[in-house]
């Protein structure tokens, strides 16, 4: 399954038309039993699995945040903790993740989720050019500049994983 360009919109993709931020859309046929969607996405769009983000929701003790890694690392949640001002966080079950975005699990977007959490973007991204992020929904990935989403997230870096 090769990398195909798609014009399909997103609350993401509008949000980023509407900011006038230059992006592009790629998808690809998701395989319903993959279990690592980042991965999935790495591997069908030919991408390196260090430009391919993925979208975590973590509980900070006081609020829910979002954590946006590379998908070939893990999230170090201490660190995450301490970028949110917290002295730990937890992952965010299923159901909250989804009803916090309006995004369902494997295509949760760090961009126009439905209630707006703090982001945290990993600091490995600003050493690529464009990354890519969830557009939205399963087998849709958007690609741009980790400082554009930053500005449309009014995130912030910090180092999540574990060297």
């Amino acid at each position: 399954m090769g990398r195909r360009i798609a014009s399909a919109a997103t609350p993401a993709t509008a949000l980023l038309t509407r900011l006038g931020i230059q992006y592009r859309t790629l998808s690809y046929m998701h395989d319903p039993s993959a279990e690592h969607y980042g991965t999935e996405a790495a591997e069908k769009l030919a991408v390196d699995p260090a430009r391919v983000f993925k979208t975590l929701m973590v509980d900070a003790g006081t609020q829910l945040a979002v954590a946006v890694v590379p998908v070939s690392r893990l999230l170090d949640l201490k660190a995450m903790g301490a970028a949110c001002g917290s002295k730990r966080a937890a992952m965010a079950d299923r159901a909250a993740a989804e009803r916090r975005t309006g995004y369902v699990l494997g295509g949760i977007s760090p961009l126009a989720q439905r209630h707006r959490s703090p982001l945290v973007l990993d600091e490995s991204a600003l050493a690529f050019e464009t990354i890519l992020v969830s557009g939205g929904r399963r087998g849709l990935e958007i690609e741009l500049a980790p400082a554009d989403l930053l500005s449309a997230t009014d995130g912030t870096t910090a180092a999540l994983t574990p060297a």
